[in-house]
């Protein structure tokens, strides 16, 4: 037995092999489970008496290991050989990949934060699990205050001590925690509240809230600051109407509105024919924010506002449903690849 295998020890040495068919046909004959060479004798090897069992087993191994290494040889031989005749035109462009875009939203996100940084703002970042402190009491909402009403709110612990921000106005009251005046910051965000979700309302939507703090600011300041960010965003030709309201942490407060940029402020279906497109709240920073924060509110003042991205983008973009933003929808999306 012991020369039989020694035998196919030769053979294995001596063969060769042009084609991959070759080589499997080689592999199957000494490999195969059901008829192939070693799987003989190792069936054989069974009934060998224990005092042959060392011998024959050296060469049974030294058998195998040669098919493996013969079949690994051959491989790497004809793959070699195979890439060589490869025919490459190194002058022909390369595959046309499909790359991806930026979101909508985010585009606009970064151009605003773009503009008001050219100003002198400093973006911050802030968490969206916070307490009802900075999310509620600090911003001036009393316990029973009606305000709050306004907020439908998620709250994240059972006894409300925790909620998902309603808004990033919680990020002034963080920022004005560890700073002292002046201050010049924007804080974009996602915002969350239990609303129902139709075209023109998300339970989830992303806001940039700002603040300015420093002495002898005005209301003149901050509507400066917004016809600016107005004509920057929206074109040269934009006008900007403020109109009283009421937000409990500003005082006094206005919403504000920019002329349409469909029909540039002669009355389209987008601005129900008046021409105005509201944009954001704004106002003045109560003084008992300040207060609250332990800054002086005789010796600083400051403006606020915040504005919704989602209204921004569907305005710029005539998009008439926010819950496009939010369904990863491929033809949606699309149609903002070269933005």
């Amino acid at each position: 037995m012991i020369d039989k295998i020694k035998a196919h020890i030769e053979e294995v040495k001596k063969f060769s092999a042009s084609k991959i068919e070759e080589v499997e046909a080689f592999k199957n004959k000494f490999l195969s489970k059901k008829n192939g060479v070693l799987t003989g004798f190792f069936t054989e090897f069974k009934n060998i008496p224990a005092e042959q069992k060392k011998d024959l087993g050296q060469v049974l191994n030294t058998l195998k290991l040669s098919v493996e290494n013969k079949i690994t040889e051959l491989k790497g031989k004809i793959e070699e050989n195979s890439d060589k005749n490869i025919d490459i035109d190194l002058s022909l462009p390369g595959e046309n990949i499909s790359l991806g875009s930026l979101h909508p939203i985010t585009v606009v996100r970064r151009e605003i934060l773009d503009i008001f940084e050219r100003i002198g703002f400093v973006t911050i970042e802030t968490p969206e699990i916070d307490d009802d402190w900075h999310n509620f009491t600090a911003l001036n909402f009393p316990p029973e205050h009606p305000a709050r009403d306004m907020q439908d709110t998620f709250f994240v612990e059972k006894n409300q001590s925790a909620v998902i921000r309603t808004h990033t106005s919680n990020g002034q009251i963080r920022y004005m925690e560890n700073h002292k005046p002046p201050l010049k910051v924007v804080i974009p965000g996602r915002t969350y509240r239990n609303e129902d979700i139709s075209a023109r309302s998300h339970f989830m939507f992303h806001q940039i809230e700002a603040l300015f703090v420093d002495e002898n600011v005005s209301f003149i300041d901050l509507k400066q600051t917004l016809l600016y960010f107005a004509k920057e965003f929206f074109g040269h030709k934009t006008k900007v109407r403020f109109r009283p309201s009421y937000f409990p942490f500003t005082e006094p407060s206005a919403e504000v509105d920019v002329t349409c940029s469909i029909c540039g402020g002669e009355g389209c279906n987008v601005c129900k024919y008046t021409g105005w497109l509201e944009i954001l709240g704004s106002g003045m920073v109560d003084p008992n924010v300040l207060e609250n924060l332990g800054i002086d509110s005789k010796k600083y003042s400051g403006y606020a506002f915040g504005l919704g991205i989602e209204r921004i983008t569907m305005l710029r973009y005539g998009v008439k449903d926010i819950r496009y933003f939010f369904e990863n929808d491929v033809r949606f999306l699309s149609q903002f690849e070269n933005i």
